[in-house]
Order: structure tokens, then sequence, then C-alpha cells
């Protein structure tokens, strides 16, 4: 590569979106391919990517690790659940946990994770510590995916006021085949292969620079069994638990009975003010009320028999109306939470003011007969 580029080049560089976002983006991506179920981000710094992950729908749990826990902790509030992820509990489940701790040292909490990233941290590390480093990631954590993002250093003169590193915390910066020659070594070492690519484009007749930032995406050659991880695993924990988030879930009967109870009285409200509005409508014709409700009044002495029998029939009985659990455990949303009748039935007992058989929701109307 020239080390002197035209005078033209350098200073006309300038990343849009900003060089960060788009390593973010790849990261995204990566995961909206593979659907990882356990992402770890290793020097997680500030929390952004993680930030970003947890609103992939696949992602179960999420791990970051960081040297240093001061900036972890300056952000970490990011990550916690928000009131309305109270309010309307997503289906998965979702767990976020923060460690503090090196790379170079084996932790049991990152075994068993699908995906693990490494964006810009290899060049922090230490000559000892970027030693240890693919025995610890390849070897003892071993996920089916690695991503490790670097600064490539041919892109250097090309970017104006950088003079040896682009950040005074480097330790080295490798050029792509430096880079390129690291990572088929520790790819054939631990039974990886390996693809490279990256992001930030050089200008146009500048190709053979290659990316700004260059990544390697190791992918696992085959499953790891249980017993070579478990003969790896340490004895004790190493790292330090510096932030935990646990997400409320639907998987959770608590968060989903109350989804369910909340859903089954807005179903069956709207059922009811339709019905009161046609009430309205059609005021005191018999021959007109009967074209929505078929014998209004034959249900109240056989309640419970009719209401199975007419299960798809809200009805008014006095100052009393009737919504069928069937009717409401047909609208999608009601169904989906609760999966079977019997499910719904379950949840909501106690909870919603049902018929004496328990096979209606029964709203009282007697206080809007006395406003009218």
């Amino acid at each position: 590569m020239e080390k002197n580029f035209p005078e033209e080049f350098t200073q006309i560089i300038k990343f849009e979106p900003p060089l960060y976002k788009q390593r973010h983006q790849f990261v995204k991506d990566l995961v909206e391919k593979y659907k990882p179920k356990k992402v770890a981000d290793l020097g997680c710094a500030d929390c952004s990517l993680l930030w970003m992950l947890k609103f992939c729908s696949c992602i179960e749990v999420l791990a970051g690790l960081d040297i240093c826990a001061n900036v972890m902790k300056e952000k970490m509030h990011t990550l916690s659940p928000l009131p309305v992820d109270y309010l309307q509990p997503s289906e998965r489940s979702l767990t976020i946990t923060l460690h503090h701790g090196s790379v170079a040292h084996k932790d049991p909490c990152m075994l068993g994770f699908d995906l693990v990233t490494c964006i810009e941290l290899i060049e922090h590390l230490e000559e000892s510590e970027l030693k240890k480093f693919p025995e610890v990631v390849f070897g003892f954590m071993a996920p089916s995916i690695v991503v490790i993002s670097t600064p490539n250093s041919e892109f250097n003169s090309l970017l104006p006021r950088v003079m040896l590193y682009r950040h005074p915390d480097h330790k080295f910066e490798w050029s792509q085949a430096q880079f390129q020659s690291w990572a088929l070594e520790t790819a054939r070492c631990y039974d990886y292969s390996v693809e490279f690519t990256g992001v930030g484009h050089p200008p146009t007749g500048m190709e053979k620079v290659g990316f700004c930032t260059q990544i390697g995406v190791f992918v696992r050659k085959h499953p790891r069994t249980g017993e070579s991880v478990q003969s790896e695993k340490p004895m004790e924990a190493v790292y330090k638990t510096v932030f935990k988030a646990v997400y409320p879930s639907l998987k959770d009967e608590k968060y989903l009975q109350n989804a369910v109870i909340n859903e089954v009285i807005f179903t069956a409200q709207i059922i009811k003010n339709r019905l009161m509005s046609k009430r309205e409508e059609y005021g005191d014709d018999p021959e007109r009320k009967s074209q929505f409700q078929p014998s209004m009044d034959c249900f109240s002495d056989y309640l419970g028999k009719l209401v199975v029998e007419k299960n798809m029939e809200p009805f008014v009985s006095g100052n009393e109306v009737y919504i069928p659990l069937t009717t409401i455990f047909s609208f999608p949303k009601v169904n989906r939470l609760c999966g079977t009748f019997e499910k719904l039935c379950k949840l909501i007992a106690g909870k919603v003011p049902l018929s004496s058989d328990g096979s209606a929701v029964m709203f009282s109307i007697e206080h809007e007969n006395e406003e009218d």
C-alpha cells in the first residue's frame, strides 16, 4: 500500500451514518439472519450495542462484559425495563446482565451463548491478554458465531489527525493481511470458518485500502459436545455482576394472567357497548329487537344451560349483560394469549365477574339505566 495518499483524499472522509452505527447495524443484521437466542457483547463499554439488540425479538438472553465497570454503570440504566414493558409485556422472556471482568479470564457465566460480539475490542488488549483471548472465546465459550471488528491500519492515512493509532488506548492496529492471518490461524485452531468484510467504504479509486473497520465473522464448523464444555468449566466465577434486569414476559404466569384479564374485560366491554347501542337503536319494537337478540328474556330461568346452547350470542337479562366466554375466546388476541379455552377459564377465575355457571362474563347495566 502507498504510504502517501493524494491530498484530496486526506480531508474528505466522513461516514454517514457514523462508523459506530454501521458496526452496530452490521451486528443487528447478523442477528436478524441467524436468530440467536443468547448473545454476549465482550467489551460492551457504554452498552449502546446491547441497547439496540434488546429490541430484537429472537434474543432472550443478553450479556455484556467490560474491564471498566464505571463506563458500564454510566449507561446501564438504559437497559432497564420501562413502564410500558410492564403494561404490555412481551411474549418472549428477556434477561440482561452486565459483568465486570477481563476477556483474558474464563467464567462459567459466559457459557452457552449462540453469538459473541467483539466490536473494536482486540486492539485494546495487551499482548498477554491477546494471547489468551482466542482460547477464552473460541476454546472455552465456543459460541456458534463470533464477530470481531478492528481498525484497518491501511485506512489511517485517509483519516485527518490520525498520527499513529486512532485511539490513545489502542495497543496495536492491524493491516488487512495481519488481521486475516491472525483470524485464519485462530479459526483453524478452534475448528471455525471465517469470512472477511467490513464497514466504512474507502473513496472511489482507493478500493485497495479496504474498509475503515475490518470485520471477521467466525462460524463454528461442528456442534460442541456437552462433555467438552463441562471438562473446561471453572469451579468459581471470576467476573463481578454489576447489573441484571429481568423483563416482564407473558411466559410468566403472573404477567400472562394480567394481560388475559385486561384483554377479556376490554373485549367484553366492546361487545357490551355494541349490544347496548343496538338495543337503544331498536327501542321497544319487539320485531326489530328480535333481529339482533332472539328470545332475549328466555334466559332468566335457565341461564347456565341456555348460555351454553347459545354460546356465541351475547344477551341481556334484566339489568345484566352476559358475554359468553366462547365468544370472547374467538377473538384472535385472546385466543393467542390463552391457547386453549380451559386456560382462559383458569386465568380469569375469581378475577372477572362471571355468570353463576362461569360460562359468561357478566356486566351490570343498572347504573346505565339510572343515568338514562
